[in-house]
């Protein structure tokens, strides 16, 4: 006799291609209503297992249906996109089709077989496989006594606080949440507040929670405090260590940062002879203090980098090490891992060696006193500053510009992106925002730094051993395309590049605008249509520097990667055999590489949102004024202005002029037949609308 599990799979799979109502079900199964809760039980249970699925009121079989793993990666008010695994594109689900499904779940797809392959393909989530418990941001909410926490991002609908669920936070405020309840629906999930961080109007409190929606932790657990603090105390330098190591104390070696940076993990040195050049990277020697698997380890292989925004940093390492005795503080005797380079007259590394040094800092040198010192400021007080390093200061600003005119005629591209820099008062308001300036001596760190990390990723390709890559895979042929067809529309002239040429072919397109009014949109562009640099075990090369062998070595304080690549050539110096060497490192540069890779996406999101609260604050000084930009992008729904300061705000198409507006779909908003029109690059004068400190958005109108 048949069981009610089976004649619930015989009536549904007769009807596979519809499904049944759960009536339907009972019905055709012929079960009585002394048998409901029997049936509930097992159409519940039949679910569970995944071999019957429910699409709104229909139950269907999953019998030879193509099911494809992924995650939900955003929900909008009626439809969501989830990503394949595998996949580098999303599949567009309807709202009706998501479950309930919020991003960070993981899910099984249906993908429609009409759609698949097609630029967007559409799916459906069949299953919820794996439910995501990371914490959101939003805004608590009251209404008519009922208090709903708003998400930014997760689900934009209010969802219901549970009873006891408010946990000390006031409305307005920009808290930390969590599901607490989940339903078939979106609308019938509920939320519990596990921290508030203030007004939701203070940049400051959500800055604080959208690094919590990222699970960047804030604090340090006792164990890696103890483990710093220990290092801390101890006194200077062992005499054994310093006796085991490359004595360099006597040569002139100094820092180059910015003036408020504080954890200086990096210094050169640079001697001429008559054949050539014999440059010195200086690397804080962070792999000595902090060990493998030790407390401080692990958690800087859970954070992988440090955080920047505004005026904070949320370190990868106690500050006892950061800025204290792995920072290259000058005057101070540091431990360090050298990459000693030979270069020949010409500019060409023939030949580098990696060795454990210990180092004395003989200034902190600073990029703005630098570029005015050498761009002819007569400055007495630093001149004075810089008298015993001035020498070598001159031969690095030779050797610099001859390696930097050397990259530019090798066809490697120079991608200028504008960074924000925010200035703040005592009280931590935002006074100002400003395009961040670039001089020739931060050009010049970044020149003798990549040098320092080809040798290291070079050194790790010719012996074979394990280590973490920094790679950076071609663009892709359909972005490729998008951003020619923006280039044609935009009307500037280039030859399409060959495959085997392509990034010195886009250098010359970057080179060809340089200094022209489309200058910073085709750099955009650019930028846009490059695949994600990420950490590999595997080398692969990196495209946008059209390096074989890359890596990160430099800067061990603040990435994790650099850290790890350190540890594995200490244990190469030490002399550990090959196979050891693999068999102790190999599984570890994996998990390193991804986990790095996934920090860095973090703390990328982090920063960019975090600084486009503080961008909305400083923004509603000038509401209702208006001020000049630049249409930066152009999406169906109307145009991004950037603001000279860097501060960027939408237009929606019913803030247009008058006019009978239409999106050619591309780069333009078209007004017939007027012939007015408002196009990518185009610069345009804004009337202030609205600023929304807690979602970092900003509101402008046309004039």
């Amino acid at each position: 006799m048949a069981t009610i599990e089976q004649k619930i799979l015989t009536a549904v799979r007769s009807h596979k291609k519809v499904g049944l109502t759960r009536r339907e079900i009972a019905g055709k199964a012929g079960l009585k209503k002394k048998q409901r809760d029997r049936f509930e039980q097992a159409l519940s249970s039949l679910i569970e297992q995944g071999k019957l699925y429910q699409r709104g009121e229909r139950i269907l079989p999953m019998d030879g249906m193509s099911l494809t793993p992924g995650e939900v990666v955003k929900v909008s008010g009626t439809f969501g996109f989830a990503r394949p695994d595998g996949w580098e594109k999303d599949v567009f689900v309807p709202g009706r089709y998501l479950l309930g499904a919020i991003p960070g779940d993981k899910v099984l797809l249906k993908i429609s077989d009409s759609t698949r392959g097609e630029e967007l393909s559409e799916g459906e989530v069949i299953r919820i496989t794996d439910q995501s418990n990371r914490p959101f941001s939003g805004v608590l909410q009251v209404e008519n006594g009922v208090y709903a926490v708003l998400p930014d991002s997760v689900i934009r609908m209010p969802l219901p606080i549970v009873k006891g669920g408010l946990n000390g936070a006031k409305p307005g405020d920009k808290v930390s949440a969590l599901l607490a309840g989940r339903g078939e629906r979106h609308s019938e999930h509920t939320a519990r507040i596990v921290e508030s961080f203030g007004s939701a109007q203070n940049p400051a409190a959500c800055a604080l929670a959208i690094l919590a929606g990222l699970e960047i932790p804030l604090e340090f657990p006792p164990e890696a405090l103890e483990q710093a603090a220990a290092i801390a105390s101890a006194e200077g330098i062992h005499p054994k260590e310093i006796s085991a190591r490359l004595d360099l104390r006597g040569a002139c070696i100094f820092t180059i940062d910015g003036a408020d940076s504080q954890d200086l993990d990096d210094a050169v040195s640079l001697k001429q002879d008559e054949n050539g050049w014999d440059l010195g990277v200086h690397i804080a020697d962070v792999s000595h203090y902090v060990t493998h698997k030790s407390p401080l380890d692990e958690e800087a292989f859970n954070r992988g980098t440090s955080v920047y925004y505004a005026d904070q940093v949320v370190p990868m390492l106690p500050p006892e090490l950061s800025n204290g005795i792995c920072s290259l503080n000058p005057n101070e005797d540091r431990l360090a891992f050298s990459a000693l380079i030979r270069l020949d007259k010409a500019g060409n590394m023939t030949g580098c060696r990696f060795v454990k040094t210990v180092i004395r800092s003989r200034v902190k040198g600073v990029y703005a006193e630098l570029n005015a010192l050498t761009g002819g400021e007569d400055n007495p007080e630093l001149r004075e500053k810089y008298a015993e390093v001035w020498d070598s200061v001159v031969r690095m600003r030779a050797l610099a510009e001859m390696l930097i005119s050397k990259r530019k005629a090798g066809g490697k591209m120079v991608l200028e992106s504008t960074e924000s820099k925010i200035l703040m008062d005592e009280k931590g308001q935002v006074t100002e925002i400003v395009a961040r300036g670039r001089g020739f001596f931060e050009e010049l760190i970044e020149e003798f730094m990549l040098l320092a990390n080809e040798a290291a990723a070079s050194y790790a390709d010719s012996k074979d051993f394990p280590f973490v890559y920094r790679t950076h895979e071609d663009p892709s042929p359909e972005k490729l395309d998008t951003l020619y067809e923006l280039l044609e529309r935009l009307g500037v002239r280039f030859n399409r590049p060959n495959a085997t040429a392509l990034s010195a072919g886009l250098a010359e397109i970057l080179t060809q605008v340089e200094g022209g009014p489309y200058a910073s949109i085709v750099n955009v562009l650019v930028l846009r249509a490059m695949s994600k640099a990420k950490y590999t075990a595997n080398n692969t090369g990196h495209f946008g520097l059209r390096l074989d062998n890359y890596a990160h070595f430099t800067s061990p304080i603040r990435r994790y990667p650099d850290l790890c690549i350190h540890r594995i050539l200490s244990s190469v110096q030490s002399g550990i055999k090959p196979e050891n060497l693999h068999r102790r490192y190999s599984p570890f540069a994996v998990k390193a590489a991804e986990r790095s890779t996934q920090r860095e996406i973090a703390a990328v999101t982090a920063e960019r949102s975090c600084v486009d609260c503080y961008k909305a604050s400083y923004i509603r000084k000038f509401l209702g004024e208006e001020l000049e930009g630049v249409v930066s992008g152009v999406t169906a729904h109307g145009v991004f202005v950037q603001l000279p300061n860097t501060c960027e705000g939408l237009v929606r198409q019913a803030d247009f002029p008058p006019g009978d507006w239409s999106f050619d779909g591309i780069i333009a908003w078209y007004s017939r037949p007027d012939g007015k029109r408002i196009r990518l690059g185009d610069a345009v004068k804004i009337k202030v609308l609205a600023a929304d400190v807690s979602l970092g958005r900003v509101d402008f109108a046309l004039v």
